[in-house]
């Protein structure tokens, strides 16, 4: 299954990603997480202590030249459309408790869609983990969805739209949703996060209309915690909260 997570800033897109991937992990599924947000904060959600030595795949000047022909930030050269990825996944992630991690990084110039070394070398890496990989793929995506071109949108199985309880990131999900819709991706649905109460729930299922809603994540001071000392939330995976566990059912039961 590949899934792409997106939403508005700070709704909680990468605590989704890290809690369903260690809960995938540990039913005893391969799974690999693209932390593909400019701002990356994933390999703190999973657990993984040590993030000096974690460099982006866009920053990886000598990498991009090797594989592409031209040093990134190259624009009027000739570069390979296609380079070979196959063997990034393997030499690239870091992984902790069954769950590999791989950090794309963003293209800091030409602005969205450029066509630059850089720019082919994330979406050819992304287009081949959703095409031929054989592993649970998990894309904690920026609210553009950036690395995502139409062939490799038509085979992401999920887009969720994380929210919370308001009306900016509501209507953020509807863009969303338009934009997954123009490259190809069929199924859209949406995860509420920082839910303190039902009457919550019951606004956002009412707000998002046709989308289907997928369940939510309790507001928890255990989150807030883990988010402010960098480390993962619940450490220990039997104290987690129902409705998360619900949650992770729901989506892979699609």
């Amino acid at each position: 299954m590949k899934l792409a997570i997106s939403g508005k800033g700070g709704v909680g897109k990468t605590t989704l990603a890290a809690l369903l991937a260690r809960l995938i992990a540990k039913d005893n599924k391969r799974v690999i997480v693209i932390d593909a947000d400019p701002n990356p904060n994933l390999a703190n959600a999973l657990g993984i202590k040590d993030t000096s030595k974690l460099v982006p795949i866009a920053e990886m000047a000598d990498l991009i030249a090797e594989r592409t022909g031209a040093k990134p930030k190259s624009f009027g050269t000739f570069f390979k459309m296609n380079p070979k990825v196959e063997d990034l996944p393997d030499k690239l992630s870091i992984e902790k408790d069954g769950v590999k991690l791989l950090i794309m990084g963003a293209v800091k110039t030409g602005g969205a869609g450029c066509v630059c070394p850089e720019s082919v070398m994330l979406k050819a890496l992304v287009s081949h983990l959703v095409l031929y990989s054989d592993e649970f793929l998990i894309m904690d995506m920026e609210a553009g969805l950036e690395h995502l071109g139409r062939a490799t949108a038509a085979k992401t199985d999920l887009l969720i739209a994380v929210v919370e309880p308001g009306a900016r990131s509501i209507e953020t999900a509807r863009r969303i949703e338009k934009l997954a819709g123009d490259i190809g991706i069929k199924h859209t649905g949406v995860v509420a996060n920082k839910i303190k109460n039902g009457d919550e729930v019951k606004m956002i299922k009412q707000k998002i209309g046709k989308l289907d809603f997928l369940g939510y994540i309790p507001f928890d001071d255990e989150i807030a915690r883990a988010d402010f000392e960098g480390r993962e939330p619940y450490h220990d995976l039997s104290r987690i909260p129902k409705s998360i566990l619900e949650l992770k059912d729901k989506i892979l039961a699609l």
